[in-house]
């Protein structure tokens, strides 16, 4: 399983950025996929999740309402669009492949068997 996160770069507070990750050498539409982020000095933070057809979706509150996540299973590609970013979402972002179609506990690590490499975001302000 190869997961590739791209899409990061530096912005200014209240700007957007798209995420994107490709997934290879799996049967992509079997599972959920997540998005995480680590900043500097912090352990890993879950972001989003999105269920294996994408009919279900789940975001840590402090990204509620700006970070939407979305699911192209013809594509392989799992994305997160991250709008209204504030400095406070400086990190590097990772995606990941869930265990299941959907997990109860959706938000720990522990949940997730495969990981990409992470993008670096970086929001000035």
């Amino acid at each position: 399983v190869q997961l590739q996160a791209s899409g990061g770069g530096l912005v200014r507070a209240g700007d957007s950025l798209r995420l994107s990750c490709a997934a290879s050498e799996l049967t992509f539409s079997d599972y959920a996929m997540g998005w995480f982020r680590q900043a500097p000095g912090k352990e890993r933070e879950f972001v989003a999740a999105i269920s294996w057809r994408g009919g279900a979706r789940y975001y840590v509150d402090s990204v509620k309402g700006r970070f939407t996540i979305s699911r192209d299973n013809a594509k392989n590609t799992v994305d997160l669009l991250m709008n209204r970013l504030k400095p406070e979402d400086t990190a590097v972002y990772y995606c990941a492949k869930g265990v299941y179609f959907w997990m109860r506990s959706r938000w720990f690590p522990r949940e997730y068997d495969y990981w990409g490499q992470g993008t670096l975001v970086t929001v000035s302000s």
